[in-house]
């Protein structure tokens, strides 16, 4: 499908608006709460603890995660990379014995594995977050690709939920952003999981943008909230 038919951002604004009282209601509801300005001053252990905090959170109850997240935070050393990249199996068997976190061995081995990933990639880049600081703002589903690709665990809304939180400034693909983009003519169906589907949410995410001058995240929520 095209972006060609859909309203501006002011017109979609205005139909959020009569959900939620007005305009600037709307816009304030919609500031993204977890943005940042330097994705580089992030140290690269926040990011593997926030990778595996959603790699956790995918599928569970996110507030027993968070709950546990102290608990979390000691049986992987502060999430330090270079550290949990070394786990061998006695730190395996130690993990999925300790009461102190959700034992689930997929999980606990992909957190070693994203370990690997979060290293190698600071190594390349510099830091994890200068990494993500340089990839293109416009190529968000091309980021969502290569989390899947390269890490463990971090395909589809498991990426997505990462980059929030991280305070990266993009889009979710829920289910209210994919039935208002259902209803402006650019998805045909009510969910993304396609790169089809994720690169026309991007191309009309930077239709809107160049209009408002909004952040991407505040856009993707104005979306949201134009559902009702």
């Amino acid at each position: 499908m095209t972006t060609q038919p859909m309203r501006s951002f002011d017109e979609i604004l205005d139909l959020a608006a009569r959900h939620h009282d007005t305009r600037e209601q709307v816009l304030e509801k919609a500031q993204n709460e977890h943005g940042v300005s330097d994705l580089a001053a992030i140290s690269d252990a926040a990011y593997l603890s926030e990778m595996t905090k959603a790699v956790f959170s995918a599928g569970f109850n996110w507030q027993v995660i968070r709950n546990k997240w102290p608990g979390f935070e000691a049986a992987f050393h502060g999430f330090e990379p270079s550290r949990v990249a070394f786990f061998h199996d006695e730190d395996l068997d130690r993990l999925l014995s300790d009461t102190a976190i959700v034992r689930n061995g997929q999980k606990i081995t992909a957190t070693i594995e994203n370990a690997r990933f979060v290293a190698a990639t600071a190594k390349e880049h510099g830091s994890f977050g200068s990494f993500l600081e340089r990839w293109p703002a416009e190529d968000q589903a091309g980021l969502i690709g290569y989390l899947g690709k390269h890490g463990s665990r971090l395909g589809g809304a498991t990426a997505q939920y990462f980059l929030r939180f991280v305070g990266y400034d993009g889009w979710i693909a829920s289910r209210d952003v994919c039935a208002a983009l259902v209803r402006e003519q650019v998805l045909d169906k009510p969910a993304a999981t396609s790169k089809t589907a994720l690169r026309q949410i991007d191309e009309a995410v930077s239709v809107l943008q160049a209009q408002s001058g909004q952040p991407r995240a505040v856009i993707s929520r104005v979306l949201a909230l134009s559902v009702g």
